[in-house]
């Protein structure tokens, strides 16, 4: 499911959230207002029953405390509703959050899911080319300029524009495309191989190794040197 799909679907869910948490926020102000109103009422009571309970009868003083006893009880019947207003609108967004969440975990699984196969046949196509490249190198390294990266992309080419390593970070870089040298970078400008046929590398640009023209009889890479000299 493209991105444009989950946001649309998850717009036209929440369309309707705004108004639903005005109403809620609306009634539980209307309900603050209406328990202030009543604690002031108790309040009133208890004075005048404060005043006047040695001048009241039992049966005043009675019906007198369960005026004040009603107004306690409606009181608390405000709070109750007001306290499942907010649980209710507690639950209305979160509600909505959590389907965000499953949304972005299932929209984060699919694109593992395209990043490994994209992965998957890019990994199969260097092998491709490694293979290729390797096939051809066992023919003979003396011809092995016709075999570069760099010749193979300019057999079809009539004319070539020099270019410096520099010139690699502006061009559009494409994943598939096998990257060499100590500085993982495609393919570019003059380029030597290393004549250790084990070589992980194989390919080298002649600025990364500090090469200007190109050696004569056999050449390797400054690991595989490292690595003949320890023999």
């Amino acid at each position: 499911m493209a991105t444009a799909i989950y946001l649309e679907h998850y717009l036209d869910s929440i369309e309707n959230l705004p108004c639903e948490l005005q109403r809620n926020f609306t009634l539980m102000r209307d309900l603050d207002n209406r328990t202030e109103e009543k604690k002031a009422e108790i309040d009133k009571l208890a004075e005048e029953y404060i005043a006047n309970v040695k001048n009241l009868a039992s049966e005043q003083r009675v019906e007198h405390l369960q005026k004040i006893q009603n107004a306690y009880s409606k009181c608390k019947e405000f709070s109750d509703d007001k306290v499942q207003l907010a649980m209710q609108t507690y639950e209305m967004v979160d509600k909505h959050i959590r389907r965000l969440d499953a949304d972005l975990a299932r929209f984060e699984n699919e694109l593992k899911e395209k990043l490994e196969l994209s992965s998957y046949e890019s990994t199969d196509g260097r092998a491709l080319k490694s293979k290729e490249k390797r096939g051809s190198r066992g023919r003979g390294r003396k011809g092995s300029d016709e075999d570069s990266p760099k010749k193979k992309k300019m057999k079809n080419s009539e004319a070539l524009l020099p270019m410096q390593p520099s010139d690699v970070l502006d061009m559009p870089v494409d994943p598939n495309e096998p990257t060499y040298c100590l500085c993982h970078q495609v393919s570019y400008g003059e380029m030597i191989g290393c004549d250790n046929l084990d070589c992980p590398i194989e390919w080298f640009h002649f600025a990364c190794v500090d090469l200007a023209t190109k050696p004569k009889g056999k050449w390797f890479c400054p690991r595989c040197t490292q690595e003949r000299k320890k023999k």
